[in-house]
Formats: structure tokens, C-alpha cells, sequence
């Protein structure tokens, strides 16, 4: 898993497996986040925006390109000079990432998946 929490966004690129959809898996990560903000930190409803982007990843190059992406981000954004510096990415030198999932879903037909699901609070 490769991620980022930003000022006003964050980034995650998760491998979800066939028992899991993707709306359920960021509903997990979007809920169990508010629960412990609410609880830990005193964070009031709603912590979230409605919805996700989400693009599918089809292949080792894509998801380098995405991984670089997100490490990245910080830098371009002039928060840091060196990706690992950035406190809150797992990039840090403090974060040792899980490996890459060896396997990819197949290609479907169809282009990249990208939009926003309105089924996730």
C-alpha cells in the first residue's frame, strides 16, 4: 500500500481483493478514520466529503507512475524538497511499505475506471 494525507486530501493505492468492493473498502478507511478522530481527537461529523475518485491500475507501469505520483506529491505541492521528509506519507523513512500485489485484475474492454462513487459517505 502506497500513501499520502495532504492538507486537503489524501491518496491510497490499495489492492482489494473479490470478497471486497472498492466503495466498501474506502467506506472501512473513511469510517474507521472518523471514528478515531471523533474519539482520539475530537473531530465532529461529517470528517468526509461525499464520494472517491478511483482509477483502476492495469499494469506494472501504471502503478510505478502512480506509486511516483503520490510520493511525489508533497514536493510538487512545496511542502518539502525530499518526498521522505513528508511526515505524513509512507514514503517517510519511518513507514515500511507492504510489496506491490504480484497479480493485476485483467484488462476489461472498457478504458480506466475514474469517477466518483456517491455510495460512500
Amino acid at each position: 500500500m502506497n500513501s499520502l494525507v495532504m492538507p486537503d486530501h489524501f491518496h491510497v493505492l490499495i489492492t482489494v481483493g473479490p470478497e471486497l468492493s472498492i466503495e466498501r473498502a474506502v467506506q472501512f478507511i473513511k469510517g474507521g478514520f472518523a471514528f478515531r478522530g471523533g474519539k482520539e481527537l475530537g473531530f465532529r461529523s461529517p470528517v468526509w466529503e461525499r464520494g472517491f475518485s478511483e482509477v483502476r491500475v492495469k499494469d506494472p507501469e501504471a502503478t510505478k507512475r502512480i506509486c511516483e505520483y503520490i510520493t511525489e506529491n508533497p514536493v510538487v505541492a512545496g511542502l518539502v524538497v525530499r518526498a521522505s521528509e513528508y511526515e505524513y506519507s509512507s514514503a517517510h523513512s519511518e513507514f515500511d511499505l507492504d510489496n506491490l500485489s504480484p497479480g493485476l485484475k485483467p484488462v476489461r474492454a472498457v478504458a480506466d475506471t475514474l469517477g466518483t462513487s456517491e455510495d460512500v459517505p
